[in-house]
């Protein structure tokens, strides 16, 4: 009998892990991370329905070298909302590279003797 006591949960226990739980989820879906990631995927959706990307690269010069200038102009001819999603795009993304480079650091660190 007393295991029978020992093993049930009282209300204030369910209540208590119930938040733990809650906590641990907001965390998760809450992280820079994630706004990180779904912003760059919302941007990225943005500029494919604002630019035919395909006719972009299909425009491309073969010339590697000729690349930078080309990249340099369609950017500045295009929309301001196309610039903007650009711009966000590659911020999230260099951000989104810092938190790897962040979390690789980390775990080396941490798993040196």
């Amino acid at each position: 009998m007393t295991n029978n006591i020992m093993n049930e949960q009282s209300n204030i226990e369910r209540i208590v892990m119930r938040r733990i739980l809650l906590i641990r989820v907001l965390r998760l879906v809450i992280s820079t991370v994630v706004l990180a990631m779904l912003t760059t995927i919302a941007a990225l959706w943005g500029i494919g329905k604002e630019v035919w990307v395909a006719r972009v690269f299909e425009n491309a010069p073969p010339d590697i070298g000729d690349l930078p200038d080309f990249y340099l102009a369609a950017f500045a001819h295009t929309n301001f909302i196309v610039q903007i999603l650009t711009l966000l795009t590659l911020a999230s993304l260099i951000y989104l590279a810092w938190e790897i480079v962040r979390l690789i650091a980390h775990i080396l660190t941490q798993t040196r003797p």
